[in-house]
C-alpha cells in the first residue's frame, strides 16, 4: 500500500504511525476478504450439499438466509461491545468464531448442525464492521480515511470474485468438505500478524484533550437515533446493500438464465464485475482523499462520491432494464452499476466515522449495519418473488434502481454536514443560555 500518506507531510513519529496504519488497513482488508468468502461459500457448495445431505428447497432457503438472522440482529450488541471494550480483541474473538464455524461446516452431516453453524457464523461476523469503523475513526486521519475504507471495501468485491473464480473449481476437485475445513483453518493464520500489529493505543482512546470525545463517552443508541444524519446514513447503506446482496445472490442465475451465458462465461463476467467494483472503490477513495488534502471539505467530497456513485448505479440498472435485448450493452451497464457502487462505498463508512467520532463509531456502525442489512433479508427474497411472478428480471432491476435513487437522496439531503456530532453530556446539567 505505498503512497497511502503521500498527500500529507509527516514527521518521523507520524511516519512510524502511518507505517503501522498500512499494516492495520491491509489486515482489515484481508479479514473482510475472508469474511465475504465465508458468508458466500455455502451458495457455491449448494449443488453438492443438496445431493449429499438430501436437502429440500425449503431447507436450502432457510440455510441461505440463516446467516443474516444473527448477523443483522447482533449488530447493535457488537457496536456496544467495540465501544465498551478493547476493539482489537473483540475483532480477534469474532474472527476466531466465524473461521472456526467455517471449518466445522466441513464435518456436518445434517440440516440442524449446518443451520446452527450458519447462525454462529453470523454472530462472529457481526463484530467486523463496527470494529473496522471504530479502528479507523480512532487511528486514521480524515485525509487518509477514504483510501483506508476503499482498501477494506475492496475485500467485499474480492471475496465473491475468489469464490466465483476458484471456489467452485476447488470444490469440484477436492469436495466441499475439504474446502470448508482448509479455508477455516488457514484463515486462522490471520490472527498471528493481527496480534502483532494491531493498534496499541488505549482501547478507548479518543484523542487526548478532545472535549468532544469526552462528551461522546456517554452517547448511546438513543442519542444516535436523535441525529437526522444518522437516518441518512442508515438509508444510504440500505440502498447500497440492496444492490450488493442482489448481485451476491442473483447475479449468477441472471447471467445464466436470462443472458444464456455458459457457466464459464458467467464466472468470467461475474468476476470482472466484482473486479470493476474493487478498482473503482480504490480509485475513488484515493481521489476523495486527495481532494480533501487539496482543501475540499469532507462534506462536499464525501457526499459527492456517495451521491454520484449511487446515481450512476441507479441509472445503470435502468439501462440494463431497457437494453435487455442486447446482451453486450446490458453487460456493459451491469459493469457501470458496479463502478458506481465502488465510487460510493469508499466514502459511505468514512462519513459514518467522521460523524460519530472515535468513541461512538462502534455503536453508530452497529445501528447503521443493523438497518442496512435488512437489505440482505429483503433483496434476495423480493427479487425471487418478482422473477417468479414475471418470469424475467425487468422489474427486479427496476426496483433496485429505485432503491439506489432513494439512497442518493438520503446522502444528499438527509445527511447534514460531515463533521463530528457535538454530543451533549449525559447526566450533567446543561448550562443556561445567556
Amino acid at each position: 500500500m505505498p503512497g497511502l500518506a503521500s498527500t500529507v507531510q509527516v514527521t518521523p513519529n507520524e511516519a512510524a504511525r502511518d507505517k503501522l496504519l498500512y499494516a492495520v488497513v491491509a489486515l482489515l482488508a484481508i479479514s473482510v476478504f475472508i469474511n465475504y468468502i465465508d458468508r458466500g461459500n455455502l451458495s457455491i457448495a449448494v449443488p453438492q450439499l443438496v445431493d449429499e445431505l438430501h436437502l429440500s428447497p425449503k431447507q436450502l432457503g432457510i440455510l441461505l438466509s440463516a446467516f443474516f438472522w444473527t448477523y443483522t440482529w447482533f449488530q447493535i450488541l457488537s457496536g456496544w461491545l467495540v465501544d465498551r471494550f478493547n476493539v482489537n480483541w473483540i475483532l480477534a474473538g469474532g474472527f476466531f468464531v466465524w473461521t472456526m464455524s467455517t471449518a466445522a461446516t466441513g464435518f456436518v452431516h445434517g440440516f440442524g448442525m449446518l443451520l446452527a453453524l450458519r447462525l454462529i457464523l453470523g454472530v462472529g461476523e457481526s463484530v467486523a464492521f463496527p470494529s473496522y469503523c471504530k479502528i479507523l475513526a480512532r487511528c486514521c486521519p480524515e485525509v487518509l480515511r477514504g483510501r483506508a475504507n476503499a482498501f477494506i471495501m475492496s475485500g467485499i468485491a474480492a471475496g465473491p470474485a475468489f469464490g466465483i473464480f476458484l471456489g467452485a473449481m476447488l470444490m469440484g476437485r477436492y469436495g466441499w468438505r475439504s474446502f470448508f475445513i482448509a479455508l477455516g483453518m488457514l484463515s486462522l493464520l490471520w490472527l498471528i500478524p493481527w496480534i502483532q500489529w494491531m493498534p496499541r493505543q488505549g482501547s478507548q482512546s479518543g484523542g487526548s484533550g478532545d472535549s468532544s470525545a469526552s462528551r461522546a463517552q456517554g452517547a448511546g443508541v438513543w442519542d444516535i437515533l436523535e441525529q437526522q444524519s444518522a437516518w441518512g446514513t442508515f438509508g444510504g447503506l440500505f440502498s447500497y446493500n440492496y444492490l450488493s446482496y442482489f448481485m451476491l445472490t442473483w447475479l449468477p442465475f441472471y447471467l445464466i438464465h436470462e443472458r444464456n451465458f455458459s457457466m464459464q462465461k458467467m464466472g468470467t463476467i461475474g468476476g470482472l464485475a466484482y473486479l470493476a467494483l474493487a478498482v473503482a472503490s480504490v480509485i475513488s477513495g484515493w481521489i476523495s482523499d486527495a481532494w480533501i488534502a487539496a482543501g475540499g471539505t469532507p462534506t462536499r467530497v464525501r457526499k459527492t462520491f456517495t451521491v454520484v456513485g449511487l446515481l450512476v448505479s441507479s441509472f445503470s440498472c435502468l439501462a440494463v432494464v431497457f437494453l435487455g435485448s442486447n446482451s453486450l450493452l446490458a453487460t456493459t451497464f451491469l459493469f457501470a452499476a458496479c463502478v458506481g457502487a465502488g465510487m460510493s462505498n469508499s466514502n459511505i463508512w468514512a462519513i459514518t466515522q467522521t460523524l460519530a467520532g472515535p468513541r461512538v463509531a462502534g455503536k453508530w456502525t452497529g445501528v447503521q449495519n443493523f438497518v442496512g442489512n435488512f437489505a440482505g433479508l429483503i433483496s434476495p427474497a423480493l427479487t425471487g418473488y418478482v422473477v417468479d411472478r414475471t418470469g424475467h428480471f425487468f422489474w427486479a432491476f427496476a426496483v433496485a434502481a429505485g432503491v439506489l435513487l432513494g439512497g442518493a437522496v438520503c446522502f444528499a439531503f438527509v445527511v447534514g454536514p460531515v463533521v463530528q456530532v457535538k454530543w451533549a453530556p449525559r447526566n450533567l446539567p446543561v448550562a443556561p443560555s445567556a
